[in-house]
């Protein structure tokens, strides 16, 4: 089984579930941003307000890990991009998880990008063994 590199990088499968899942995590941030932003009565925030911003910008970095080790020559400098979008992706999951607890009515939207990310999982499964 040979694997022909995609002549646009939007064909790759793992890249477009990668856009998605930045999308979405962009979307449901900015929806539980509204509800955690407000102070409590003895005038502190809310801890989990840190890790709505800690998804947009893990899920941020997913497409260029892709396109760094899709690009890179040499097989070490390919696993090393692997081992970074691997952590990643189990640093947005465990994110996700945490902000479930959280204080807010778009909780219920972390349910949907988790079973993202674990699609995601999938695809980036396969993806490594054709690299």
């Amino acid at each position: 089984m040979t694997y022909q590199f995609p002549k646009h990088l939007s064909d790759l499968p793992i890249y477009n579930k990668a856009i998605e899942i930045f999308i979405l995590s962009r979307s449901i941030s900015s929806y539980l941003n509204q509800d955690l932003c407000g102070l409590h009565p003895d005038g502190s925030e809310d801890p989990n307000i840190y890790f709505s911003g800690d998804i947009v910008q893990q899920s941020e970095s997913l497409a260029p890990e892709i396109l760094k080790a899709e690009q890179a020559r040499f097989s070490d400098h390919k696993y090393r991009h692997i081992h970074t979008l691997n952590s990643l992706t189990r640093k947005l999951y465990n994110n996700c998880k945490r902000l479930e607890n959280s204080n807010s009515d778009g909780r219920d939207f972390l349910k949907l990008l988790r079973k993202e990310i674990g699609h995601f999982k999938q695809l980036q499964r396969t993806w490594m063994l054709s690299l």
